[in-house]
C-alpha cells in the first residue's frame, strides 16, 4: 500500500507539472487548431471594475482610450464598487465623452458589478481588464483578431512581467509566470485555454451568461461558461498587459491564496466540473487546475510514504534523501535570501511556496476568509 501511494503521488505530481504541459505541446505540434480569422471591426465596450483606485484610474483610462482601435467603436465603462475615494469623480471628470460611470454605493465585489453592468452594454465585444496593468496599444486589435474566428467565444491576453532586477522572490514569481504562459499558449494552439487572464481578456457579448454575485474568479467562471456552449477560448499572444513581478512575499501570498480559494469556490458551486466528461474542457481542467489543487497533499503523502519505506531498500533511502534535499533547498532560499540567487534554490522555493498557497487557499475558502471583495493593491503597476 505504501509503495502504491508513493508512486501514485509522484506520478500525479509529474503529470500535473511536466506531463500535462508536454501533452499540450505535443497536441499543438501534431494536431494544431489554427485560428481562421476574418475581417472584423466590432463595437467594443471596455469594462473596468474598481474599488478605491483614485491613484491609478486616470492613467488607466488614458491607456484604454489611447488603444489602437477606431475611437468611434470603443467605449469605456467604469464600475465603482463601493468606492470611498475620488474614483467616481475622476472617471466622470475625464475629458473623453466615451467614458461612462456606474457607481454602486455598497461594496459587493467584482462579479456583482459585472452582473449589473453587462446587461446594459450594446457592443459586440466586451473587454475585461484591471486597473493596475498597462495594456499595449495593439492589444485590443489582437484580441479582436482572435475573436474574428466565428468558433472563438472568448480570448485571453497575455500578462507580461517586467524582468525583475533582483534574483530572489520576484525572479521566482517571474519564472512561474513564464511557465504558465508556455502552458496557456500550447493549450490554445491545441484547442482552448482554460480560463483567462483577469488583467486582459475579451468575449463576445452575445455569449456572455448572467454573472452571479459573489464570484472570486470571474476570469475563470466566464470563459468556462462560454466554452460550455461549444465556443473556443483562444489565447492572443500579441495582446499584452504589462505588470511587474511582486517583490513583497506577503502581497503575493494574499493574491495567490485568493485565486486558489476561488478555484475551490468554483468547485463548490459546480461540483460537476470534477467529472471531466461533463464539460468540453473537463480533462484540461484536471490537467491545469484540479491536480495542482491536490499537489500539496500529494507532496506530503509522497514524503511520508517514502520515509516509511526508507528502511526497505537503498533506492527508497536515496529517493527520501532527494525529497528532503529538495525541501531543504527551498528552506535555505527562504532563510538565507542570498541563496535565492542560485536558480535551483530559487525554483525549489517558488515551487514549494506556490503549492503551500494551494493548501492555504483551501483553508481560506473553508473558513470564509476569501470573499468576492478584493483588497486593492498599493502597488500601482509597471513603470511607463
Amino acid at each position: 500500500m505504501l509503495t502504491a501511494v508513493l508512486w501514485l503521488c509522484l506520478a500525479l505530481l509529474a503529470f500535473a507539472y511536466v506531463g500535462y504541459p508536454l501533452a499540450m505541446w505535443a497536441r499543438a505540434r501534431w494536431t494544431p487548431h489554427a485560428l481562421q480569422p476574418r475581417a472584423w471591426q466590432p463595437r467594443v465596450d471596455a469594462l473596468l471594475v474598481v474599488h478605491d483606485a483614485a491613484a491609478g484610474l486616470a492613467r488607466k483610462l488614458d491607456n484604454l482610450l489611447a488603444l489602437d482601435y477606431p475611437p468611434e467603436r470603443l467605449r469605456v465603462h467604469v464600475a465603482c464598487d463601493g468606492c470611498t475615494d475620488a474614483s467616481a469623480a475622476i472617471a466622470r471628470g475625464h475629458a473623453d465623452a466615451r467614458v461612462s460611470v456606474h457607481a454602486f454605493p455598497t461594496r459587493r465585489g467584482k462579479s456583482a458589478c459585472l452582473g449589473d453592468v453587462l446587461p446594459g452594454l450594446h457592443g459586440d465585444v466586451v473587454l475585461f481588464c484591471d486597473v493596475r496593468q498597462h495594456i499595449a496599444g495593439d492589444a485590443l486589435r489582437e484580441l479582436v483578431h482572435a475573436l474574428s474566428d466565428p468558433r472563438v467565444g472568448a480570448a485571453s491576453g497575455e500578462l507580461v512581467f517586467e524582468r525583475p532586477r533582483e534574483c530572489g522572490f520576484a525572479s521566482g514569481v517571474d519564472a512561474y509566470w513564464r511557465y504558465e504562459r508556455f502552458v496557456r499558449r500550447h493549450e490554445a494552439a491545441s484547442g482552448s485555454v482554460v480560463g483567462a487572464s483577469g488583467a486582459l481578456y475579451a468575449a463576445r457579448r452575445a455569449l456572455l451568461p448572467p454573472v452571479p454575485a459573489g464570484l472570486i474568479l470571474d476570469d475563470l467562471w466566464i470563459p468556462l461558461a462560454v466554452a460550455r456552449g461549444g465556443a473556443r477560448i483562444a489565447f492572443a499572444r500579441g495582446a499584452h498587459a504589462f505588470d511587474h513581478a511582486e517583490t513583497d512575499p506577503a502581497a503575493e501570498a494574499r493574491r495567490k491564496r485568493r485565486t486558489l480559494a476561488g478555484n475551490f469556490q468554483l468547485i463548490a458551486r459546480e461540483p460537476s466540473l470534477l467529472l471531466p466528461w461533463t464539460h468540453p474542457l473537463g480533462w484540461r481542467l484536471w490537467g491545469h487546475k484540479w491536480l495542482r489543487l491536490l499537489a500539496p497533499w500529494l507532496m506530503a503523502l509522497a514524503l511520508l510514504a517514502n520515509l516509511a519505506l526508507a528502511a526497505r531498500s537503498p533506492a527508497y533511502r536515496l529517493l527520501a534523501l532527494a525529497q528532503l534535499g529538495f525541501y531543504a533547498l527551498a528552506a535555505l532560499a527562504w532563510l538565507a535570501p542570498a541563496c535565492a540567487r542560485w536558480p535551483p534554490a530559487r525554483l525549489a522555493a517558488t515551487f514549494v511556496r506556490m503549492n503551500g498557497y494551494a493548501a492555504l487557499g483551501l483553508l481560506d475558502f473553508v473558513s470564509g476568509r476569501a470573499t468576492a471583495a478584493w483588497r486593492p493593491s498599493t502597488d500601482r503597476g509597471p513603470r511607463a
